[in-house]
């Protein structure tokens, strides 16, 4: 049939379709809660919770980089840790102002494996570093919640709740990978990546190395959650609020926001409005995140900036680097 070879235009689409559900999300909290919460997250912004973000997100960045540098040597690329720290600055700063969310690792890659003619190895590099990362957040997420909601019930805390609600929800999510790798075609796909990042997940010290970052990652993250939280006004427990922040950052997880804006929001007027603080302040605090995140990227631009001065100066400014 004519129109059954359209397969270039699909990824496309589904692309614009992620952008779209991601931009009806923001509409739709939005409309819950009105723009006011939107706007008392941008003014509640502070010198020095920005100096704390800053240094906070300098600090997930070295963490990231350091994995990534792992997770690279075990598919034989080199990369040096003045590369992958301003590679990932600028990858976090075009999935911030990118629709989608993943742009930034996708140049990432390219850039990365371009000088070496394994486009596709450092691919699957920073495929493989995404995914570590998002599976120690879910242990994480459960090892810490589950614990929490059990003291949080005993305390009568309020974000009780949220803590049962967000560690039931990554068990589940833990069940369905449970599942999805019992699935023969799943288990096929799951045993080739396996296959491929044997050589790295038999190294102990690697193995211990990509947790212990990602840990620090998850840590930096929510800790500027709490610091948005403070500079909000919100005083509520700081460990309920741990609890609200490893939701909004499993939610931030999804790829169908517009510049990192959609389910953040929604999770965090959710799970706010759960605890009986409100949803309005759920989503000013996550407002606050959002942009004191965007802001601690910043470096970023100047990494891609640099880039570019570079490429020019030796004479390929006439190549595209994005």
């Amino acid at each position: 049939m004519p129109g059954a070879r359209r397969v270039p235009g699909r990824p496309a689409l589904r692309r614009a379709a992620r952008i779209g559900a991601g931009a009806v999300v923001v509409a739709a909290t939005a409309l819950v809660v009105g723009v006011g919460p939107f706007l008392h997250g941008i003014a509640a912004i502070s010198a020095p919770a920005v100096a704390a973000a800053f240094v906070l997100i300098a600090v997930a960045t070295a963490a990231a980089a350091w994995r990534w540098r792992v997770v690279a040597a075990g598919f034989g690329l080199p990369l040096s840790w003045r590369e992958a720290f301003g590679a990932y600055y600028r990858s976090q700063f075009l999935n911030a102002v990118l629709p989608g969310g993943v742009v930034g690792d996708v140049h990432r890659a390219y850039a990365h494996g371009r000088p070496y003619e394994q486009v596709a190895a450092a691919a699957r590099a920073v495929a493989a570093e995404r995914v570590f990362g998002q599976v120690v957040q879910l242990a994480l997420t459960i090892v810490v919640l589950v614990p929490l909601a059990a003291v949080q019930s005993a305390w009568g805390s309020p974000l009780a709740p949220v803590a049962w609600g967000a560690g039931a929800l990554a068990g589940l999510v833990a069940v369905t990978v449970g599942i999805a790798a019992a699935v023969p075609r799943s288990r096929r796909l799951l045993q080739r990546e396996y296959g491929m990042l044997r050589p790295l997940l038999a190294r102990p010290i690697a193995v211990a190395t990509i947790v212990l970052a990602s840990i620090v990652v998850v840590a930096a993250h929510v800790s500027l959650f709490v610091v948005a939280a403070a500079a909000t006004g919100v005083t509520a427990d700081p460990r309920g609020l741990a609890a609200a922040a490893l939701v909004v950052l499993a939610a931030s997880a999804l790829p169908i926001n517009v510049g990192g804006w959609g389910p953040r929001e929604a999770a965090a007027g959710a799970a706010f409005a759960l605890a009986g603080l409100g949803g309005a302040v759920g989503v000013a605090t996550s407002t606050a995140f959002g942009v004191l995140a965007l802001l601690a990227v910043a470096p970023g631009a100047l990494v891609l900036l640099a880039r570019r001065r570079a490429r020019a100066s030796a004479g390929t400014g006439g190549e595209s680097d994005g």
